[in-house]
Parts: structure tokens; sequence; C-alpha cells
């Protein structure tokens, strides 16, 4: 269970965002799932997932963020992260979601990650940040500049549930991260959908001309993962796989991968 005070910032080098907002009162903790590499039926990452402490819903403690408390929230859930990565053995990249309007100057905002990765001897290539493009972002330029931060420092970047928020392709016109994540809308029942289909193949070649790598999530079904893996997507996320792990890290079922 994670409960930080105060002193955590000051101690960390962090922004003033930080510093002008209160503790945090709440607690929270991780559950990681795996993204799987079919190729060579490999974890290429774990994403971390918030949780009560006691393994509630991510709702029930993203319903105590408010904006008093989202710059320390952020920054502690990246540490947290990190922390618990790190005493679970993981070898595998980290994937770590952050929320764009937290950042207050991404170069002062990133120093407690940078801490933690140094503290718990995360090496820092191996850390992936996600953007949820659902999220309202006061500026999109504002974004843009946190990504290409982040990608400055080492660490990787993913635009989360692509297709379904505000910004779509303007944002890849813009900035090109090293990962996208499909929306797990466009995926459900894709092996029957002609529409979702012919979408989803568009973003693969158009990412493949961008040198930006695509992640199929909310993989539930074996028809899903074939009908994606024929269009060259290869990183997968989903129950098909395995399940969130409170505290752990899931074991990937063993009749998941594709007969060879």
């Amino acid at each position: 269970m994670t409960i930080f005070p105060a002193s955590l910032t000051a101690r960390t080098g962090g922004c003033q965002g930080c510093k002008d907002s209160p503790p945090l009162d709440f607690s929270f903790d991780y559950a990681y799932q795996p993204i799987v590499d079919l190729r060579d039926r490999s974890v290429f990452a774990y994403e971390a997932l918030i949780r009560g402490p006691n393994g509630e819903s991510a709702q029930s403690v993203l319903s105590q963020v408010n904006d008093r408390n989202r710059y320390r929230f952020d920054q502690s859930c990246r540490v947290a992260a990190i922390a618990g990565a790190a005493a679970l053995g993981m070898t595998e990249r980290l994937s770590i979601n952050f929320l764009p309007n937290a950042v207050y100057r991404p170069e002062l905002c990133i120093r407690s990650t940078l801490e933690a990765a140094r503290q718990h001897n995360f090496p820092v290539e191996r850390l992936i940040f996600e953007t949820v493009e659902v999220e309202h972002v006061d500026n999109v330029k504002h974004l843009q500049n946190i990504l290409r931060e982040y990608q400055q420092f080492g660490f990787m970047t993913a635009i989360d549930d692509f297709g379904a928020g505000y910004a779509g392709l303007k944002l890849l016109a813009d900035f090109q991260p090293d990962l996208i994540k499909l929306d797990m809308d466009l995926i459900r029942d894709i092996h029957r959908d002609r529409a979702r289909q012919a979408i989803v193949r568009g973003v693969v070649s158009m990412c493949q001309q961008l040198e930006i790598t695509v992640i199929a999530e909310g993989i539930e079904h074996a028809e899903e993962r074939d009908f994606l893996a024929d269009c060259g997507i290869f990183l997968m996320q989903g129950y098909w796989f395995a399940r969130p792990a409170f505290k752990a890290l899931s074991e990937i079922r063993a009749d998941a991968w594709p007969t060879p």
C-alpha cells in the first residue's frame, strides 16, 4: 500500500505544481498486465494499472483525484509503479500511464521518476509512458512537448486508446510516438467486422510508414488475435493472454499462443 508524505517532492526535486498541492490523503497500489510479443512468445512489457490498496477498482482511486492533488498523484504514481515493478523483479519494460494535465514542466516533473529509477536500479530505457488519447488536454502543444522531452530522456512513449479520442490523426501528424495502442472498441469482434478491419489495416499501414509500433489491446478471443497477427500486429494485450495480477506479474495462459 502506498501513501506518499509531503516531503517526497522536496527530496526528489519536484516542480512547483507538486509543491503547491497537498499531500495525498488516500492510498493505492498496482496490478500488472503483460503486453505479449507473438513472434517469440515473450512478454514485451507490463502495464502498471492503478488499483485500490486492497485491489479495488481503478475508479475507486481516480474518483479521489481532483485539481488540487492531481500533480502529486501523477508523480506518486510513477514512483510507486517503478518501486512495485522492481520489488517483483521485473526485467521487462514497464508501461506507466500519466496525466498530461498534471505535468507542470516536463524537465522538472520527471525528476522524481529519474530518482525512483536510479534508486531501484530500473533502467530508464525500459520505461514506457502512455498518455490516454481520450483525456481532455488543454494544450495539445504542451502534450507534444512532454512526449518529446520524455523521448530525449530515453523513455519510450505511447498513445493509449488510439482511435477513441479527440486528437487522433492530428496528434500523429505533429508528433510520432514510439507506440500506439489501438482502442479496444476497434478490436472487439474485428474478425467479423469489415469496417473495423479496413480501419485497422489503414492504421497499420500508416504506422509502418511513420515507424510507429502498433499494440492491440483488449484481446479476448483467438479469432481477434489471429486476424490482427495477419495484419502485421504482433504486440497484444488482453484477457485472452492474462488478466492483471494485483501486486504480481501475470503468467501467460499456456493455450493463449497461436498454434505453430
